[in-house]
């Protein structure tokens, strides 16, 4: 939808004469306005740049990083297109691992190569030729803002070399250029420089769809890239919101992170990453749990590789037993200062027969497979024991004073929302909550009904309210507690589930008693007129318009789809974690959106890092074309297109003000 510009009179000039005159301090001469116009103008008509969706990389920062810096296959198609057949198949695939890990990919080849100077040279050539092709959607001005400072006169000049033939007047200069390069023995240097350069010309946006934190050992490392990242921005997931609720000091939340941590013996995040002290727990759970093998709670393995020796297993299995007996002692708190959350069924340890071996929920008896409760008091089953006191608030110190953890989170806080809406995408990470009919659902939150796109923005009103030191007390301990019920509230639109049953998947032996309920959404989502009336109630408006959510894994390999409503609904979380790879059969996917349509990657399990670097391989990826535009997508098509299209406007009505003697220009 283009901006239709007003018709200029007097009486339209008068009524934004305000307006104008702070415009004209930016823009004080008629030539300053015309100039930017014509600026604009040119912007509107480059091509889209490309953006990129990921979601729910779960901790998995080798396979992230990498589908980061490939781009999701789009820099290997690039490198197709430029070189097609002149290059053999190998030779292309060594220059895009280059482009991937020029450092480490660098150190491999001095090694073996033996003759440096012609690889240069080589090299240089081709890496030149790849970053004009991906720089070819952007200004002069945008590329130079990107330009590493060391080399940025030099490879602007490198990226606007001429096509011609050998005789082109600036043929040898160029030459001189690359020559020179390797002369004063730069080339490594510059070619690490402008590998990171196409990389971040490869994408103009990176969307990020929640879940970086959970079952990988390098959550850490995601967010210390992201941290470092240009042009993205994130929705939060459940397990994001769980790690939110940590840093508060919801020990109710650290207790959940902490059991999922052990679950998937993920001590390098904990430990290594934030700097979170786990030796009370350790000294804790060895000394309540001497006698208990804790098989239960045996590290839940992600490779068939051993990852810890018996005895490290064995610790991290009490520890895991210890937190999660205090975890369900620390939600019932919650539970009984919020009633209104209307979470008393998950209020169990009151509920078990030691002595029979049962439990009683909702009415019924369960057999259990562990009732070795030591310090479950049956008279007073949620109060923690003087040791469990003293063990939470250490570690609720721990994750209140990591800098690390509260920089990432601030990060987070900067880049993230519960929702976001770019180009016609709609991005949430799990849910919409729906009545049974298919329309909004209505959740009470502090007396008020919120539904849709409101209940977005008040939920996520309130994550701010948690870490906003002007909030009142009151207010800052409700969010605090609100943000727990986020991760496992059922009408969260993070959780969406009539109850989050860990306590039965744990200690239940009947796994019918497993069973979570997903909300209506997850039936409604292939329904293409719901779709669309969740995309009329954001306000996403366009001809080829979606909603983009993570969350639940796409069972590929029991021939589940991720594109769902003829197209207009796309979940992508195909697997990023190891744990779920047996389950989807795949390991991931991610969406890239360009300007001639959007495509949908299914990616194969990544092996690592050093795997790629010395053999040259890359994710097995297959692309599948969700829709193909009639017509390349110009900026003038985008959002951003709209805003320029508004200021453009803005500047015909100042050049408007200065030529009628509204304005006067400014003498310079």
């Amino acid at each position: 939808m283009e901006i239709k510009e007003n018709i200029m009179t007097e009486e339209s000039i008068k009524e934004d004469l305000r307006y104008l005159q702070l415009l004209s301090q930016s823009y004080p001469t008629i030539a300053d306005a015309s100039c930017e116009v014509i600026n604009l103008e040119a912007i509107l008509n480059l091509p889209k740049p490309t953006e990129h969706f990921i979601s729910d990389p779960h901790g998995e920062s080798a396979a992230f990083n990498h589908v980061l810096r490939n781009a999701s296959g789009y820099v290997k198609r690039k490198v197709e297109e430029i070189f097609g057949n002149t290059l053999r198949k190998t030779e292309k695939n060594e220059l895009c691992t280059l482009i991937y890990y020029p450092e480490q990919k660098l150190q491999l080849i001095k090694t073996t190569e033996s003759n440096l100077a012609d690889f240069y040279v080589i090299t240089l050539n081709q890496l030149i030729k790849v970053c004009r092709e991906v720089s070819s959607k952007y200004t002069r001005s945008k590329i130079r803002k990107e330009l590493p400072k060391e080399f940025g006169y030099i490879i602007e000049e490198l990226l606007h070399e001429s096509e011609g033939s050998y005789f082109d007047k600036k043929y040898q200069y160029y030459n001189v250029i690359v020559a020179s390069i390797i002369e004063t023995q730069r080339a490594d240097d510059f070619i690490i420089a402008i590998c990171n350069l196409i990389q971040r010309l490869a994408i103009d946006r990176l969307h990020l769809l929640g879940d970086i934190f959970d079952r990988g050992q390098g959550a850490h490392l995601i967010m210390e890239t992201l941290c470092n990242y240009n042009h993205f921005d994130i929705v939060w997931g459940n397990h994001d919101i769980e790690w939110f609720g940590a840093a508060a000091g919801n020990r109710a939340c650290i207790a959940n992170v902490l059991r999922l941590s052990l679950r998937y013996g993920n001590l390098a995040t904990l430990e290594d990453g934030y700097g979170i002290n786990l030796l009370p727990l350790a000294t804790f759970a060895m000394e309540t749990y001497k006698n208990d093998p804790c098989t239960l709670f045996r590290v839940k393995k992600m490779s068939k590789e051993p990852t810890h020796d018996e005895k490290t297993e064995k610790l991290i299995a009490q520890m895991h037993k210890a937190i999660t007996v205090i975890q369900f002692k620390e939600e019932a708190h919650i539970i009984d200062r919020r009633p209104e959350f209307e979470m008393e069924d998950r209020k169990l340890l009151h509920c078990i027969d030691k002595e029979r071996g049962v439990c009683r929920i909702d009415g019924k008896e369960y057999e259990m497979s562990d009732v070795n409760f030591p310090t479950v008091n049956p008279e007073d089953a949620y109060t923690l024991s003087k040791e469990e006191e003293s063990l939470m608030e250490k570690l609720q110190h721990s994750f209140r004073t990591s800098d690390k953890l509260r920089r990432h989170i601030d990060c987070l806080l900067a880049h993230g929302c519960m929702y976001s809406i770019s180009n016609s995408n709609l991005m949430f990470h799990a849910s919409v909550p729906l009545n049974e009919d298919g329309t909004l659902k209505e959740v009470e939150i502090r007396g008020k009904k919120y539904k849709g796109i409101e209940l977005m923005k008040k939920t996520g009103y309130i994550v701010r309210e948690a870490f906003n030191s002007d909030c009142n007390e009151e207010e800052a301990l409700f969010a605090i507690d609100y943000i727990w019920y986020l991760w496992c509230g059922k009408n969260s639109p993070l959780f969406d589930k009539d109850k989050m049953t860990t306590f039965e998947r744990y200690f239940i032996k009947d796994t019918s008693a497993h069973t979570e309920k997903k909300g209506y959404y997850y039936q409604y989502n292939d329904n293409e007129h719901i779709v669309d009336m969740i995309l009329d109630s954001f306000g996403v408006q366009g001809e080829h318009r979606h909603i983009i959510n993570g969350h639940v894994p796409v069972k590929t390999i029991k021939g589940e789809t991720p594109i769902k409503a003829n197209g207009k609904l796309l979940v992508i979380d195909g697997g990023f974690s190891k744990a779920y790879q047996p389950e989807t059969g795949i390991a991931g996917y991610t969406l890239t959106f360009h300007s001639r349509g959007l495509d949908l990657v299914q990616h194969q399990p990544f092996l690592s890092a050093e795997e790629a670097i010395r053999t040259g391989s890359d994710i097995k990826s297959s692309t599948q074309i969700v829709e193909m535009n009639s017509k390349r997508m110009l900026v003038k098509d985008t959002d951003k297109g709209r805003i320029l299209q508004a200021k453009i406007c803005d500047l015909k009505k100042l050049l408007y003000a200065y030529r009628n003697g509204f304005i006067k220009e400014l003498s310079k």
